[in-house]
């Protein structure tokens, strides 16, 4: 999310957060009985639960971005101003972190062929390529201004970075470090995901699409309106049943499937959503939402059915995650609101910034 967007979200966390016959009848009864019974089944049925376990000081700067989980090390890159702060999954230690990214990280994307990680520096229009074992920055690429959220694509190897206000997606080659395509996505673009199956699908948050990229031709191959999302954000994907899943800052979570661009399902979700992820295990889609200070839990009954079953307390201002899809455990950036702020609007504790983890329970 570019400076402008952050501020935008921001301004809308503060002004939310300033407030918050006899054969027949018996037929009948029996038909009642039976939706009774389907009922009292359904409401049988517990929710999924979830607490944080963790909170993982991260300190200043005090804004940040995208979280980004790793599967193969286990660690969990936060995009944190001039910097990316990198955290064992596991544990909790903090790792390290990627310095001198002077215009602003956003996005991470992990190349673990080639022992590489990438970040973008907003302002200047640069990928930013940082060696994964020692995190020392490598090599910087120019990309396009605005650059902000990074997708790794197996199927071609390559890194997708997001540019938002120029509607531009620059392809990567971390092989060789050169970018090798440059696409146009046709307005202002939010966050992407890549089906590894030869598809990159990302947020095209002006135009209330979703924009389709052949990432073996890079090309885009489709265009998919979803009108009744208000400004795109966060973005996830179950492979399997090839379903997208968009979280929208109007409430609600669309539903796509993949093949055709029909709109599946629409459901609702908190205040102030900016990512979305889906836990291929449980079955379970999730939005964080930053106002609310809660995570959204919508259940996957099957391809085509989707409920709300939980809404989990976890902190305003946690707005970007990602979540371990193994054990399924989430990850959350939040900082502390003022509780004695100056006058004006709520402010950050300085230095508050924790990257919060949240676990299913039992």
């Amino acid at each position: 999310m570019d400076e402008v967007r952050e501020e935008s979200h921001r301004a809308a966390f503060v002004s939310d957060t300033a407030m918050k016959a006899i054969p027949a009848i018996a037929l009948v009864a029996l038909i009642a009985c039976v939706d009774c019974a389907a009922a009292s089944q359904v409401a049988a049925e517990p929710a999924p639960a979830y607490a944080v376990t963790k909170a993982v000081p991260l300190g200043g700067p005090d804004r940040w971005d995208y979280v980004v989980f790793d599967p193969a090390s286990h660690r969990v890159y936060v995009a944190h101003v001039d910097r990316v702060s990198v955290v064992d999954g596991h544990s909790g230690k903090v790792l390290g972190e990627v310095k001198g990214i002077a215009g602003g990280s956003h996005g991470i994307g992990i190349s673990t062929a080639t022992n590489q990680g990438f970040t973008d520096d907003g302002k200047q229009g640069l990928a930013v390529a940082f060696d994964l074992k020692t995190l020392a920055v490598k090599t910087t690429i120019a990309a396009q201004p605005d650059a902000d959220a990074i997708a790794f694509d197996r199927a071609s190897g390559h890194l997708f970075v997001v540019e938002g206000d120029p509607h531009k997606v620059t392809v990567i080659d971390p092989r060789t470090n050169k970018v090798v395509a440059t696409i146009d996505g046709g307005g202002g673009l939010e966050y992407a995901v890549s089906d590894d199956r030869g598809h990159l699908y990302v947020n095209g948050a002006t135009k209330r699409e979703i924009v389709r990229i052949d990432t073996r031709t890079n090309v885009v191959d489709a265009t998919w309106p979803i009108p009744n999302c208000a400004s795109p954000h966060g973005m996830a994907i179950d492979i399997a049943a090839h379903r997208v899943f968009t979280s929208c800052v109007n409430g609600v979570l669309t539903v796509v499937d993949t093949d055709s661009g029909s709109l599946v399902a629409t459901v609702p979700i908190g205040r102030g959503t900016d990512a979305a992820a889906y836990d291929p295990k449980r079955k379970l889609v999730f939005s964080s939402n930053g106002i609310d200070g809660t995570l959204s839990v919508i259940a996957e009954k099957d391809a085509n059915t989707f409920v709300p079953v939980a809404t989990i307390k976890t902190a305003i201002t946690g707005r970007t995650m990602s979540i371990d899809p193994d054990t399924g455990r989430i990850y959350i950036a939040a900082g502390e609101i003022d509780p004695n702020p100056a006058p004006g609007r709520p402010r950050l504790v300085p230095g508050s910034l924790k990257l919060l983890f949240v676990d299913p329970t039992p």
